[in-house]
């Protein structure tokens, strides 16, 4: 069996590219199965991490890698928090500490000011040299107060519109039929597929 190598030590995100890639014939390992491997993600778009940290993990581990990279763009805040989404409150910060950042930063807009989406790259590198890569967009308000207790990052104050439901209140299978990582990794199983 093949094996890919999710560049990732979040464990919320593993478990998604776990139920979104499962049924493909490979063995999903992460980066906390390889400690060792350091990856210094100072590019300047989500597709240039994406790149970084799937060419570092292939080059180390001689496998399949897959980089992600992905985050939230509010357009009233001109698109931020964008590729710093994770780091937004600080480089230590937590779910929650972004999240009060965010919420705060966008108090006074009004509910038709505050769409935003959750965007996403997905770079696969196989170990010869091949490379691909994948985007995908969740659209989306920013809610003025978080609610749900699935997922993780900002999806307590993700209110999908269709849904009348923050991306925190989806269950999980239903989350990786329409997340912006969702309809990214539908792209990337076509590469990995044929091989």
């Amino acid at each position: 069996m093949n094996t890919l190598v999710i560049a990732t030590k979040n464990a919320g995100k593993l478990s998604e590219f776990k139920q979104m890639l499962g049924e493909l014939p490979y063995r999903i390992l992460s980066l906390t199965d390889f400690p060792y491997i350091e990856i210094h993600e100072d590019g300047k778009s989500f597709d240039e991490n994406a790149l970084i940290k799937a060419k570092t993990v292939a080059t180390h581990t001689g496998f399949v890698a897959l980089g992600d990279d992905s985050g939230l763009e509010v357009e009233a805040l001109g698109g931020r928090p964008g590729i710093y989404t994770a780091r937004y409150a600080g480089e230590d910060a937590s779910d929650k500490d972004n999240i009060k950042k965010l919420l705060s930063e966008m108090k006074d807009v009004p509910w038709e000011r505050r769409q935003a989406r959750f965007v996403c790259s997905l770079a696969l590198v196989f170990p010869e040299g091949r490379i691909f890569i994948e985007h995908g967009f969740c659209e989306g308000i920013i809610a003025t107060k978080p609610r749900g207790k699935h997922g993780f990052g900002y999806d307590p104050i993700f209110y999908l519109p269709g849904y009348d439901k923050t991306m925190a209140e989806l269950p999980d299978q239903e989350k990786n039929k329409i997340s912006h990582r969702a309809m990214a990794a539908q792209k990337i199983k076509m590469h990995l597929i044929g091989t």
